[in-house]
């Protein structure tokens, strides 16, 4: 077993875990890191992490890099992105979820809840998604965490909601409603293929930062829409019902408990 994973279990799964992550989901904590990431005291950590995690730079921009977080969000210099209108593409590298939503505008992820009113702290929007999809794109630390718009369309309303800071792996957000707790910010898009959506960031432990650009009038698929500083971090995207057919091998994944890698530009689902 990995050592992640017991530090993991140890916070989520025992009391004086629980206990010491009630410092640890705390902002003012990732600001503090942050701070240090954003220095030049942390560019000795980049070549480390490139050979812990084998990152391949060979498509990313050249520089040199004056901090960790420089690093992190570094550019790769091409993305090769389906601009289909009638797909669905993944925002992001990482590892994907989908889950049905309910008429009562619920999901349930093993033994936890989750409410999109809560989610969205708009009751009204949430009503818009009931009986959806939702789909859960998980970032680890290794990833590119660079993302775009999974289509085209209108931005509407954009909102941050303030929180704490889980961690977001599975060990976490199946013991506890992490999204509903973590700070996270996201963007209504009206489109005419797929309807009105949401596409949301939602935070994770030690990544107090979401820096979303905010363009006026109509976004396009596969435009920027932001990014990460460091850590793991999740994006979810909620589709109105009857919009969205899920592609198959994820959806069998999924029936297995399995997540499914995906990268940042490819389809994930198209037009119901």
């Amino acid at each position: 077993m990995k050592k992640e994973t017991l530090t993991i279990r140890f916070l989520y799964g025992t009391v004086a875990g629980r206990a010491v992550l009630k410092i640890l989901t705390r902002p003012f904590l990732s600001r503090r890191v942050g701070v240090f990431l954003n220095s030049r005291l942390s560019r000795w950590m980049v070549p480390l992490f490139i050979k812990k995690h084998h990152i391949d730079m060979a498509g990313c921009e050249k520089k040199k890099y004056v901090s960790f977080n420089d690093f992190f969000t570094r550019r790769r210099r091409v993305e090769r992105t389906d601009i289909t209108p009638d797909h669905l593409i993944s925002p992001c590298d990482g590892y994907l979820s989908v889950y049905p939503i309910d008429k009562e505008r619920t999901w349930r992820i093993k033994h936890v809840e989750y409410g999109l009113e809560k989610l969205l702290g708009d009751r009204e929007l949430a009503e818009r998604f009931s009986g959806g999809t939702c789909l859960i794109f998980r970032l680890t630390p290794q990833n590119y965490h660079r993302y775009c718009y999974v289509c085209s369309g209108e931005r509407g309303i954009s909102k941050t909601i303030r929180g704490r800071l889980h961690c977001v792996r599975p060990a976490a957000y199946t013991s506890c409603p992490v999204f509903v707790e973590n700070s996270r910010e996201y963007t209504e898009i009206r489109t005419q293929q797929f309807g009105d959506m949401i596409q949301m960031e939602v935070g994770a432990l030690l990544v107090g930062k979401i820096h979303n650009h905010y363009p006026k009038g109509r976004i396009y698929q596969g435009m920027e829409k932001g990014y990460f500083e460091f850590g793991g971090s999740t994006i979810v995207v909620l589709v109105q019902e009857g919009r969205i057919c899920v592609n198959r091998q994820i959806l069998k994944n999924m029936k297995r408990g399995a997540e499914t890698k995906v990268r940042l530009g490819e389809m994930v689902g198209q037009l119901s």
